[in-house]
């Protein structure tokens, strides 16, 4: 697919500073709040503790969501659509939360204390989940078969669920961005080591993924609900010990205030220079070459969305205090943030249906999985949700293939120094996406067929579970390019101040899809219902059309890949100038207590 060709942002030839190379100047402070020294922070000396993190994180996430569609339906009695519904709306307000925490962490508390505030949320939150499965008192049932569970049950696991959401919110935006910001992006070395940071960051989700999955869910299946909480909550108090213990070798960045704020401003400076005419040339204007290192990059002027530069036109009498007011006057670089934003909603938008795939994964995919035949040898029955670890090994195997044989071909063969643009990625995880619903639906059709030739479901019910694992595999593929490429793009894209808001971005993508998904499943019950036919979302899957359901969904995601191309090849990357702005010495750095906090006071 071919895409809009990425600007090399910063040139490998040394620049014209006087800069101490022992020192770190991309706005970072070190523990202590001084400027970092290069050989003793970040990289991967700290990154590997903030992937540890990572890891239990997403090992609690994954043993909980992809067994939850199957506690709620056995455990807590719900039908189908109800229990694929409560997932989706779990899920979705799990990714949609990151918003709000990103926020956050870029304004105010600084992305280092929002991990650690976020992650205590997440441990009270596996806490009461823990304990409303392993009480007797609290147990959705007790010792006695019910057919609806006690009220003290289902508010206290909802309760506890949702308190994890809201631990996800802070963890997922800030660790992400927080990891990347300990790489250089001014330093040729680090650059490229950031590249390869969201491929092993992802390496190191998939491998919580899988063992929550599997020795997760295996201990939810045969142990209970009830054990698993407590191993998840341990294992989860020990990441956040670890992740405090490489506090000194980290490198931070300043909470600046909200970013949104000179966003705002640009806008409705724009609006009340609405009827100046524009300058002859884009130096006339307004741009300053600031001193301050916590604003060092620069943007470099685009053509597009032009109505936004005349925030930048210095009018007559500029020099006037109310003229030149944040609300009057904006720099060049301010206006091309808010262009950067604006430029991401589109693809934001044709990211969607990718997640809707996404979405299905962990709901209908592993109801399947339940029904179908799962042993493995004469006597273990394997756990519906554990298919889900083909997903996250198809995604492990191809990002190491990708980062460690792809990367440096196409480098040489394309001369991009990502090896394809970020959107070009993007793009050939949804046509994995598309490949992912035909062959599930090819998949799930014969499984029907099967139904319909023997109604007692003997036949149906034998054919093996790995009938189901191309569509796994393949949707993991898809993520090694889609789900990443989303990462990068939206950590990359958006203005330096924002980034944990990027990464929110990104996860708001997943969190808008789940919704979407749930709001499509009601349409199209609706719709096939008053059709006069059978509805496609029936009590059980047996009663169910899921292969005209991935069937639709195929034929949305084939529409919006060749809209999602046509916004691609128009699509204007982020520009950083060249020039390198002044630093401030270590006596400028500002104060330990306002810059960052003192970790070494925690470990």
């Amino acid at each position: 697919m071919e895409a809009a060709r990425e600007p090399a942002e910063f040139s490998d030839e040394p620049q014209q500073h006087t800069h101490d190379e022992t020192l770190v100047h991309d706005s970072s402070v070190d523990h202590k709040g001084k400027l970092p020294l290069r050989a003793s922070t970040g990289v991967w000396k700290s990154s590997l503790f903030i992937i540890a993190i990572e890891f239990s994180e997403r090992l609690s996430y994954f043993g909980i969501a992809t067994s939850l569609i199957v506690y709620l339906t056995k455990a807590m009695h719900e039908d189908l659509k109800t229990a694929a519904r409560n997932v989706n709306y779990w899920t979705g307000v799990t990714t949609l939360m990151p918003l709000f925490g990103g926020f956050l962490a870029d304004a105010y508390l600084g992305r280092y204390s929002t991990v650690i505030l976020s992650t205590v949320i997440y441990l009270l939150g596996l806490s009461l989940m823990t304990l409303s499965t392993l009480v007797p008192k609290l147990k959705a049932c007790g010792s006695e078969i019910c057919n609806k569970p006690r009220k003290v049950h289902q508010l206290l696991f909802f309760t506890a669920i949702y308190f994890i959401s809201v631990g996800t919110g802070g963890h997922k935006p800030s660790l992400e961005s927080f990891g990347a910001d300990q790489f250089d992006d001014n330093h040729p070395e680090e650059r490229k080591q950031k590249m390869s940071f969201f491929n092993w960051w992802n390496s190191g989700l998939c491998a919580g993924v899988i063992l929550g999955v599997t020795v997760i869910v295996y201990v939810e299946d045969h142990l209970g609900w009830g054990i698993a909480g407590v191993i998840l909550t341990s294992i989860m108090a020990l990441s956040l010990a670890v992740f405090l213990f490489g506090s000194s070798v980290y490198r931070y960045r300043v909470a600046l205030g909200s970013p949104l704020t000179p966003l705002l401003q640009v806008a409705v400076a724009a609006f009340r220079k609405r009827n100046l005419p524009y300058p002859p040339h884009s130096s006339d204007l307004y741009e300053v070459q600031t001193a301050d290192r916590f604003q060092a990059r620069l943007l470099s002027h685009t053509k597009k969305l032009k109505f936004l530069d005349k925030a930048a036109i210095i009018e007559e009498g500029g020099n006037s205090d109310e003229n030149r007011g944040p609300w009057r006057l904006a720099t060049v670089t301010r206006v091309e943030e808010l262009k950067l934003i604006l430029n991401m909603i589109p693809i934001w938008i044709v990211s969607l249906p990718f997640g809707i795939v996404v979405a299905q994964s962990s709901t209908f995919f592993v109801k399947q999985c339940l029904i179908m035949d799962r042993k493995i040898g004469s006597s273990f029955i394997m756990p519906a949700s554990s298919m889900f670890c083909l997903a996250a090994l198809g995604m492990i195997v191809f990002v190491v293939i990708y980062d460690r044989l792809l990367v440096p071909f196409l480098r040489k063969t394309t001369g991009n120094e990502r090896g394809i643009t970020i959107l070009q990625r993007i793009g050939i995880g949804m046509v994995f996406s598309f490949m992912t619903m035909i062959v599930a639906a090819v998949v799930e059709r014969k499984r029907l067929g099967l139904l319909k030739n023997d109604p007692t479901g003997g036949s149906a019910g034998a054919m093996s579970v790995f009938w189901l694992a191309p569509q796994f595999i393949i949707i993991g593929i898809g993520d090694a390019f889609g789900l990443v490429g989303q990462q990068e793009y939206f950590y990359d894209q958006v203005p330096d101040s924002m980034r944990s808001l990027g990464i929110a971005f990104y996860l708001s993508v997943s969190g808008a899809s789940n919704f979407v998904s749930s709001w499509l499943i009601t349409i199209v019950d609706n719709m096939t219902r008053k059709s006069g036919g059978h509805s496609w979302f029936g009590v059980d899957l047996n009663t169910s059309r899921l292969d005209n359901f991935y069937f639709l969904l195929a034929l949305i995601v084939a529409v919006d890949l060749c809209v999602y191309v046509f916004l691609a090849r128009r699509y204007t990357y982020k520009s950083v100038q060249k020039t390198t702005v002044g630093a401030c010495s270590d006596a400028d750095a500002p104060d330990p207590s306002s810059a960052a906090p003192d970790p070494s006071s925690a470990v």
